[in-house]
Parts: structure tokens; sequence; C-alpha cells
């Protein structure tokens, strides 16, 4: 196990390692800037500017809104699909496996290319088609563009997760399916008391995992936020550590808003196991 741990500690241990350190100082500039900078101990006012900072917090919100619209329709949509698949009805299985899952092949950074190109009015069918039914909507208006980010994503993500899904609901005892059948169940109550329950563990991880890569949100709103500038340079916390480190050139803020984030995501991650846990022995 030596490569794995030697692996880890440089691309984990480290970098989180020299995040800490950075986020206890600041670079300062001297004069009216010729004089070069020079290395300022902080301790822990970067924590205490990025907490103070009403963008950072914002971002946290509009993540909280993300995930809320995002983890159920996504959790929600790739289970629907996998059940459909794995019914009785279901024709051409792996067809569908294929086209589902075709999405999430897709880069992320593409995958928002995409969808900016169908969101944009003069360019997009879509635009096209609500026009001639008489309809109108604009995808990068203020409150909006939440609802496009969720879209993309869940573009991307709904038949990665059906896969896991669909292969967890094969492992599903057929005794099981064949007592339920007997027993007078129909293809709903199957489905939903029977199956759903034996992939508990399953949805658990999907949901954690989704969770906190939701946290993490980056490639769509930042490409998304060039058309709609209601959403701002620093909508996601991603984007305001990447606007902080880039363009505002302050790496200890950047990174004491990034280890502040890994923290949100280790809270998130610790509540979502713990009810999951809960459901799962319920």
């Amino acid at each position: 196990m030596a490569p794995f741990f030697l692996l880890f500690a440089l691309v984990t241990v480290a970098p989180i390692g020299y995040a800490g350190y950075l986020s206890l100082f600041h670079d300062e500039q001297s004069g009216l800037g010729f004089g070069g900078t020079r290395r300022v101990f902080r301790g822990f006012g970067n924590y205490a500017t990025a907490l103070a900072d009403p963008l950072f917090l914002a971002s946290f919100r509009h993540i909280a809104l993300y995930c809320l619209l995002y983890v159920p329709l996504m959790v929600g949509g790739a289970l629907l699909l996998a059940l459909l698949l794995d019914s009785a009805l279901a024709r051409a299985r792996r067809f569908f496996q294929i086209a589902f899952y075709l999405p999430h092949a897709v880069p992320g950074l593409i995958a928002a290319m995409l969808w900016l190109y169908l969101y944009t009015p003069g360019l997009s069918p879509v635009l096209s088609a609500l026009d001639t039914a008489g309809l109108s909507w604009n995808f990068f208006g203020r409150d909006e563009a939440l609802l496009s980010v969720v879209n993309i994503s869940a573009w991307q993500w709904m038949g990665y997760n059906m896969i896991i899904f669909f292969a967890g609901l094969q492992a599903v005892p057929r005794e099981t399916l064949e007592a339920a059948a007997l027993d007078g169940a129909g293809g709903l109550r199957t489905a939903f008391q029977v199956k759903v329950p034996a992939i508990r563990p399953t949805l658990v991880l999907t949901v954690l995992f989704t969770c906190v890569g939701a946290v993490q949100l980056f490639d769509a709103p930042q490409l998304l936020q060039l058309r709609a500038t209601g959403m701002g340079e620093s909508w996601s916390p991603t984007m305001y550590i990447f606007s902080a480190a880039f363009k505002g050139h302050d790496y200890g803020l950047a990174a004491a808003s990034a280890l502040l984030l890994a923290l949100v995501a280790g809270a998130a991650s610790y509540v979502v196991t713990a009810l999951g846990n809960r459901w799962r022995s319920a």
C-alpha cells in the first residue's frame, strides 16, 4: 500500500498543508507597488476577512438553493430512469443505457458551452421553438440563471447516476421480486417498496457524492455568468476562490476560503451520512 499512501500524500495531504500555510499570510506591496511584495503573517485574519465578505456568504446561499433544486431532481430522475430500465416492460436496455450515459462523457466545460449556445437568443433552437409557441424565457435572467445551471448539471450527471442505480437493481435477488409478484404486488409497488429499499446503501452513497460535488460547482456558472451578468464572478464558493486567487492575486484569502469550503463540504458529508445511516437502519 506504500505507493497509494505516497500518491495520497503528494496530491492530497501536501496541497492541503500548503493551503493551510498560505491562509496564514498576506502579500502586501510597498509604496506604489514598485518595491515588490512582502509576505506578512496575518494568523486567522484571512479567515475573518472571508467570513465577513458578503460575496463569500452569498455564494453559499446560492449553492444551498442550487442543492435544494439539483439534488432531488438529479437523484430522483436517475432513480426513475433506472427503475424504468429494470422493469419488465423495458426494451433495448443497452441502447438506452448508452444514450443516457453519453452526456456524462462530455467534459463539464464543453457541456456548459453547448448549453450556453442553446440558451442564447437568436441561436437557440429551444428559444425559437418557444417563440413559435408564443412563449418566452430568459435563461440568463437573475432568477432564471439558477435553473439554467441546475439543468446543465442534471443533464450531465443524471445518466451517470442512473448506471449506478441500475447496477444496484441488478443485484436485487430475483427470488425477492418473484415473491412480491406472488403476493400480488404490482409494478409500482414492487419498484418503490421492494427495489428501492434494497438499494438504500447505493442511494445514500450517491446523495453523498452529489452533495459534495454540488458544493464544488464551478464550470457551468463560471461560463454562464459571461452572459448572465446578474450572477457575478463570485456566484459560487469556488468562483469566489478563483476570483480571489487569479484576479485579486490574494492567495492567502483564496487559501482560507478554500479551507472553509472544505469544512462545509465535510460537515455536509457528515450530515448526509448520519441521515443516510438512520434511514438504512429504519
